[in-house]
């Protein structure tokens, strides 16, 4: 890329050698020679060029828009199957320590895009660093893992399959040697069950064993109460609070809580259901006087169904 600013606000200078470059390499035919010419033989082999298409740029992140003035052309795999490959040209003036990582963020948007519009897979993104500027050879390295300061072990990351923490499948009774982890991990692995209050007694086990914060207690019952299938989260709550008492003042504090509501949503309902029942008598009343379907509903709101229902 052109040389950027490097004090005050972040920005980019489009240089000539942008101009003219950007020039020739969105001419489809143009791109195409370029791609035959310096793209690594194993990878030219899969392109069918005959599918070259120029892609917007839009796809980069606002803030990155400023360094942006690469080339991107997506074109399909040969064997026919619905495999895309990505050439992302880059040109630059001036050398750049982590342009191989700026290269793999366009990348990566790239492909973001490309899930966005509807694939399934990830295509290949190919990201090409096109280098005219005055030091030679270009001096650093266009590996981004080598951008790290132990790249063997970004390696060893980066092309492993990431770790993963799957609670569907560890037993309880070793989620009870968890930790301060023990009681989230516990209930965000049975969540989703109906009898949640099954799981009570290994709770309750683990909040006199394992110390937490208030906080973090409310965070987790709050987080029964609103993502929890139980039937009665209520009962839940004051049951837990009985069986770990030094939690009590805080579960009960809640449970009340939860119950004022309940009263409060039973008496919404009760104020709906009488209003829905006024509307009712009252429809009926003009209907025994001879008003016209059309008419009652649109006093009252009601549908074509709830006079159907009054008149039978």
């Amino acid at each position: 890329m052109a040389g950027r600013k490097r004090q005050g606000k972040e920005r980019r200078s489009v240089t000539h050698h942008d101009l003219v470059f950007k020039q020739f390499l969105t001419h489809p035919p143009t791109a195409r020679e370029f791609m035959q010419l310096h793209l690594p033989a194993e990878i030219r082999s899969l392109c069918d060029f005959s599918t070259l298409k120029l892609e917007s740029g839009s796809f980069v992140e606002p803030h990155l828009r400023a360094y942006f003035n690469d080339v991107l052309y997506s074109l399909k795999t040969v064997d026919g199957r619905d495999g895309y490959i990505h050439v992302l040209i880059e040109h630059q003036s001036r050398p750049e320590r982590q342009m191989a990582f700026r290269l793999l963020r366009y990348a990566v948007a790239a492909m973001h895009r490309h899930l966005e519009a509807g694939h399934k897979m990830l295509p290949l993104v190919i990201p090409v660093l096109f280098y005219n500027g005055r030091r030679s050879p270009y001096p650093w390295t266009t590996r981004w893992l080598d951008g790290f300061a132990v790249p063997a072990l970004a390696e060893k990351l980066y092309t492993s399959a990431f770790p993963l923490v799957d609670v569907t499948v560890i037993a309880d009774d070793d989620i009870m040697n968890h930790r301060s982890m023990a009681a989230l991990t516990l209930l965000q692995k049975h969540i989703h069950r109906r009898d949640l209050i099954s799981s009570l007694n290994a709770l309750a086990t683990l909040l006199l064993k394992e110390s937490m914060t208030e906080s973090q207690l409310v965070s987790l019952i709050n987080y029964v109460v609103q993502a929890g299938e139980t039937a009665d989260a209520e009962i839940f709550i004051r049951t837990l609070a009985q069986r770990v008492p030094q939690y009590g003042g805080t579960l009960m504090t809640i449970a009340r809580q939860l119950e004022q509501k309940g009263i409060e949503k039973g008496i919404e309902q009760g104020i709906e259901i009488g209003r829905r029942n006024a509307l009712l008598n009252v429809a009926r009343a003009m209907l025994d006087s001879g008003f016209e379907h059309t008419v009652v509903m649109k006093a009252t709101g009601l549908t074509e169904e709830d006079i159907a229902r009054l008149l039978h």
